[in-house]
C-alpha cells in the first residue's frame, strides 16, 4: 500500500519535528514547512494527501494559506486539519468557513491528532470510492462518483466536510439528525470538539446551495439538530 503524503506547516521547530515523528511512526510519509509560502511552494510541486496547518504563520497565515489552498487545481478538496491555540475560537470558525476539515487546539495530544488525520483520510476515501447512485432532491443533485453537487443549472463547490453533510442529509431527508450523530458520522470518530462546528458547516453549506435566507432545503431544529426537508 502506498504511503499517504502529509504535509505539516508550523512554524515552531519542536512541534514539526513531533509532528513528523509521530505521523512517520504510524506509516506516513511528512514533508515540513515552517511558513505558508513555501507550503505552497510544496503543494504545487509535490502530491499531497493531508495538510496540517497551523494559522499563526509568519508573512502569509494559516488562513490565507487555506484560502489559497482551495483555489489550486486538484487540491480544492484537499483535507486540512488545522492548528489553533486555545483563544483562537473566531480565527477558528473562519478557517472552517474556509474550507478546513477539522482542528485541533493546542497544546494537543499526539494520540488526538493520529486519531484525526487517520479519521479525515478515512472519510476522504469513502467518498471517492462511494459511487453508487445519484442522490437528488427538489433541484438539488449529488453525483456520489464524479463527486459534484449541483443546483438547478450551476455546479456547487464544496469542501469535503460540507459534501458528506449534504449527502447523510439528503439520504435521512424527513429524519432528523442531531448535531451528536453528524459529527460522528461526517467526523468519523468520537469528536473531542464542540457541536457548534456542525453548526459552522450546516450555515456554510446553505450559503453554497442558496438556502441561507429561504430554508427551502435544511431545517434547523432548535435545540437537537437538522433535517432536509
Amino acid at each position: 500500500m502506498t504511503k499517504k503524503t502529509i504535509l505539516a506547516v508550523d512554524d515552531e521547530e519542536h512541534i514539526l519535528e513531533l509532528i513528523k515523528f509521530n505521523l512517520e511512526k504510524n506509516g506516513f510519509q511528512v514533508i515540513t514547512s515552517d511558513n505558508g509560502e513555501k507550503a505552497l511552494e510544496l503543494l504545487a510541486r509535490n502530491p499531497i494527501d493531508l495538510v496540517v496547518l497551523d494559522l499563526m504563520l509568519p508573512g502569509i497565515d494559516g488562513l490565507e494559506v487555506c484560502k489559497e489552498i482551495r483555489r489550486m487545481e486538484g487540491y480544492n478538496k484537499l483535507p486540512i486539519i488545522m492548528l489553533t491555540a486555545k483563544g483562537e475560537e473566531t480565527d477558528r470558525i473562519l478557517g472552517l468557513e474556509l474550507g478546513a476539515d477539522d482542528y485541533v487546539t493546542k497544546p494537543f495530544s499526539v494520540r488526538e491528532l493520529i486519531a484525526r488525520v487517520k479519521a479525515v483520510l478515512r472519510r476522504s476515501e469513502d467518498v471517492k470510492k462511494d459511487n453508487t447512485k445519484v442522490l437528488k432532491f427538489k433541484d438539488i443533485v449529488i453525483d456520489l462518483e464524479k463527486h459534484e453537487v449541483t443546483v438547478g443549472v450551476k455546479q456547487i463547490e464544496l469542501t469535503l466536510k460540507e459534501f458528506e453533510l449534504l449527502k447523510i442529509l439528503m439520504e435521512n431527508r424527513g429524519k432528523v439528525m442531531t448535531r451528536n450523530v453528524l459529527l460522528d458520522e461526517v467526523w468519523g470518530y468520537d469528536y473531542f470538539g464542540e457541536t457548534r462546528t456542525v453548526d459552522v458547516h450546516i450555515r456554510h453549506l446553505r450559503k453554497k446551495i442558496g438556502d441561507d435566507e429561504t430554508s427551502e432545503y435544511i431545517e434547523t431544529i432548535r435545540g437537537v439538530g437538522y433535517k432536509m426537508k
